[in-house]
């Protein structure tokens, strides 16, 4: 064995190895603005109803399907990136609306910071479960992220409003059930059909250890 080309060898390996890094990163922040984007305009499907504070929107099909596609980490970022441009000034909440921290202080505040979380579970839930791959687990892990967005979002609908817990979930949660449910099925056959490389290459049998060879997150290959 040269020990002189194995030495030449070992600095290629790591700029090669720091090129894909940058490259991967690159890639994860396209992906996570392209949801963000994507979910600013499921945004603009939107319906006020009379008696409620929140409207109808498309935003929670965008909050699943970041999960699903991108997983926790990525999944997690991209909706990150939409609330925290949104308050920014980019008018991309529902209406076209935007504004500063104080807008997380209105009475939908709470969704929107519930949907940085409910992206995350529905990844990570992928990510170490094989079940949750499929499209019976896909659905059943996104019904529970849209538990914990009603759950936020209608615990600070209830403080900012000065209401009843009763009250809030009439105001923020029950108008939204039906529509929520049809956004849930919807995600869950999208989401298995664009299910990060991971869940393609895992048998049904399989253990949650991620063992493709490939990443979702990080691209890098496992030991």
């Amino acid at each position: 064995m040269n020990l002189d080309s194995s030495t030449h060898q070992l600095p290629l390996a790591r700029t090669a190895g720091r090129r894909v890094q940058s490259v991967s990163w690159v890639r994860s922040l396209l992906l996570a603005a392209a949801f963000a984007v994507g979910t600013g305009l499921l945004a603009q499907v939107r319906l006020y109803l009379p008696f409620t504070p929140v409207p109808v929107t498309g935003q929670t099909l965008g909050v699943l399907l970041s999960g699903a596609v991108l997983g926790a980490r990525r999944g997690s970022l991209a909706m990150l990136a939409y609330v925290v441009l949104g308050i920014a000034g980019v008018p991309w909440f529902a209406g076209g609306e935007s504004g500063s921290v104080a807008y997380l202080l209105g009475p939908t505040g709470g969704y929107l910071v519930a949907f940085p979380l409910a992206a995350w579970l529905v990844g990570a839930a992928q990510d170490r479960f094989g079940w949750a791959c499929r499209w019976r687990g896909q659905l059943a892990v996104m019904a529970l992220a849209m538990l914990l967005v009603y759950s936020l979002g209608a615990s600070w609908l209830a403080v900012s409003l000065r209401k009843t817990w009763a009250e809030a979930i009439a105001l923020g949660v029950l108008p939204f059930v039906a529509g929520d449910a049809l956004k849930v099925a919807l995600a869950a056959t999208a989401g298995s059909l664009l299910a990060p490389r991971h869940c393609s290459s895992r048998a049904p049998h399989e253990s949650p250890r991620r063992d493709t060879g490939l990443s979702t997150e990080d691209g890098h290959q496992d030991p």
